[in-house]
């Protein structure tokens, strides 16, 4: 009988896990899209191939940002595509944790890597009916500049909304272009992330008496009047230092939603047509009811929706008082970066930083 070979390259995220399981599962319930002509396909293609290095350019000269390494390009890819990226980049991510929940040399049961699979590759599956675009923080370095476009939602918003599909595209393309800007200007902010990341993956705990007592805290609390639903409802089985370091992270992705998106629109402002209703469509498109609405809350799909509004409002405050110039310092060190109190109050953050 021939041995079965082991492909996993010594990963013991794959002893935690059943990838292909996640994939195929993220596949299913992606669905496939709409159905597109070839040459729909094709045109797609070649305008995001124009229109993210036009982004490129006028992000510099709107901000002021000059980002190091390679220059942005995009991938316009399938839903299943985008799940099989996602899957790899978590795969990666979750390496470390992997390595203490099954140590050299242990195992888990088929059936658990299998559930586990399908888990994640439902909930993959689910927000790649979703997303439009991506930057992917932690691309391996020979794939810096890579973007992330799905090509069958952009399709279905452009069509759905009746909107100027070039006009949509640049539009879509500028955001996704801010946040590779953020990260290839600012040297020091992606090891800032995937250092807190880790810490918090660090956190997790493995140990069953510990994972109890976590719950008996959170039930406490919820008896004496805590409000459990949605992202509080996560925060109330973190420990203190989980809180801390949720806290502290949600604070950064509001910042960088925030400001792709003041981004975005500045850009687009006198270049694109019917910009309004493309930011109508799009809040049109985020609401959802019964059911589903209760899901995206569980899964932290709302609470990203509203990281786009807090960011946002901090950046244009911050710009009005200070210039762009004066924002910009917040790329200089990790000490400028908004704490969750100044991302409510940005004038904290102006005194602090900035100064009068």
């Amino acid at each position: 009988m021939e041995a079965a070979i082991d492909w996993s390259m010594g990963s013991r995220a794959a002893a935690l896990v059943d990838w292909s399981t996640a994939a195929e599962t993220g596949r299913r319930v992606g669905g496939p899209g709409p159905r597109t002509p070839a040459a729909d396909r094709a045109r797609l293609r070649e305008d995001l191939a124009e229109l993210v290095p036009l982004g490129e350019t006028l992000i510099g000269e709107f901000t002021g940002m000059r980002a190091s390494g390679f220059r942005a390009r995009p991938w316009v890819m399938s839903r299943g595509e985008w799940v099989g990226a996602n899957l790899n980049g978590l795969q990666r991510l979750l390496e470390p944790l992997a390595r203490r929940l099954v140590p050299e040399g242990a195992t888990r049961s088929a059936l658990r890597r299998k559930a586990l699979g399908a888990q994640i590759g439902g909930l993959l599956g689910y927000v790649s009916r979703k997303v439009l675009g991506q930057y992917d923080v932690f691309l391996p370095p020979d794939d810096d500049g890579l973007l992330y476009f799905v090509g069958p939602n952009m399709i279905e918003v452009e069509r759905r909304f009746s909107l100027p599909p070039r006009d949509f595209r640049f539009w879509v393309a500028v955001h996704e272009v801010t946040h590779l800007a953020q990260f290839g200007a600012t040297s020091w902010l992606k090891p800032y992330l995937a250092q807190h990341v880790d810490a918090y993956l660090g956190t997790v705990q493995v140990d069953s008496r510990e994972v109890l007592e976590q719950l008996k805290r959170a039930a406490e609390q919820i008896r004496a009047g805590a409000d459990w639903r949605g992202p509080n409802g996560i925060l109330l089985l973190m420990t203190e230092e989980q809180r801390a370091l949720f806290t502290k992270m949600q604070a950064l992705m509001a910042l960088l939603e925030g400001h792709a998106s003041f981004v975005m629109n500045g850009v687009a402002a006198g270049r694109v047509q019917d910009l309004d209703r493309m930011r109508r469509s799009l809040k049109e498109r985020r609401r959802s009811g019964g059911v589903e609405k209760a899901f995206q809350r569980a899964i932290g799909l709302e609470s990203k929706v509203a990281q786009y509004d807090i960011g946002q409002r901090f950046v244009r405050s911050v710009v009005d008082h200070a210039g762009m110039d004066g924002f910009n310092r917040v790329w200089e060190d990790e000490a400028n970066l908004p704490t969750p109190q100044e991302i409510g109050d940005p004038a904290r953050w102006v005194g602090r930083v900035v100064g009068s």
